[in-house]
């Protein structure tokens, strides 16, 4: 009989419950660290309207911390928010076996390293899932469009392991692909990501759809898009500028949806300011670039974090 294979979540979010939901369809025994949901995810599971067909997710186990899974895993998927308060290493220590491969399934760009170097002797994979999802509240996932998920080794490759797990994926009906360059895939998401979530908040709670059908706010995008393809080149990843016409021409098609940091702000939660805009920058002042339109968000959007925290 062929073996199961195990997996072990961080993040019983959007992202995290509906592609855990997923690979648990596909045969693997996907087990759950939950906090705040601990109760409700132990008791009743998590329940996940999609437009793939609706489904109930069971978790194999159910804990409070890494401390309790006392397994070892093929996979540890760390799908919670990419924040400063939230210590994803030492989140994760006790869970990290020899063998076990550590799955990025976060937002942001250039994220990965300090993973790497925590744990050298394991597989770093990174995630990226072009997803509109959301919970809208504990133990329910309302997952509105789109699902596609890209994988590949960091900093580059695509191993046994991803081999594996876009198996997996696929065996869930999911649109899967591997990449050589992972690194290039995180850019591409960020062209989309770097608008359109700082907008939604910044534009007092519009979503995608609104943004979008707005002339200035759609050409604003475009400007913000083409800052992040030439940070993209300087970093070794271009990104073709064919591309800006394509993420438009794909928002303006989507479900109209609230972005995950609109969410956050609405629900007086952190926002992956760091991760998406602070990250950014950082590259962009490594190779000289200058990038008014990335700075005037990341200035914006830092402030009403504070105030909307306060």
């Amino acid at each position: 009989m062929k073996q199961k294979v195990k997996i072990l979540l961080f993040g019983t979010g959007a992202v995290g419950s509906f592609y855990a939901g997923k690979l648990s369809q596909a045969g693997a025994l996907v087990s759950v660290v939950a906090r705040s949901d601990y109760s409700v995810v132990k008791n009743s599971g998590i329940k996940i309207k999609s437009i793939y067909g609706d489904f109930h997710f069971i978790p194999h186990r159910v804990l409070k911390s890494g401390a309790d899974y006392n397994d070892v895993p093929d996979f540890i998927i760390v799908a919670t928010k990419v924040l400063p308060e939230i210590d994803i290493c030492d989140l994760i220590k006790d869970t990290v076996k020899s063998g076990s491969s550590i799955v990025l399934l976060q937002n942001g760009i250039d994220i990965e390293k300090g993973i790497a170097m925590a744990f050298p002797g394991n597989e770093i994979i990174s995630a990226l899932a072009f997803v509109c999802v959301s919970r809208t509240e504990y133990g329910f996932v309302d997952h509105q469009d789109y699902g596609r998920i890209v994988l590949g080794s960091y900093p580059s490759g695509i191993s046994s392991k991803v081999i594996i797990l876009e198996e997996l994926f696929r065996e869930s009906g999911l649109p899967v692909e591997s990449t050589n360059d992972v690194i290039a895939a995180r850019w591409r998401k960020l062209l989309w990501n770097a608008p359109f979530n700082p907008l939604s908040v910044i534009c007092n709670g519009a979503d995608t759809g609104e943004l979008i059908q707005h002339n200035d706010i759609r050409k604003l995008s475009e400007a913000i898009m083409k800052e992040i393809i030439i940070i993209s080149k300087a970093d070794g990843h271009p990104l073709d500028e064919s591309l800006i016409r394509k993420n438009v021409e794909d928002t303006e098609k989507m479900t109209p949806y609230k972005t995950s940091m609109l969410l956050d702000y609405e629900n007086k939660r952190p926002m992956e300011v760091e991760a998406i805009l602070g990250n950014t920058l950082t590259l962009a002042g490594k190779y000289g670039i200058n990038t008014p339109h990335l700075e005037t968000l990341y200035a914006l959007l830092s402030i009403i974090n504070k105030k909307n925290l306060s």
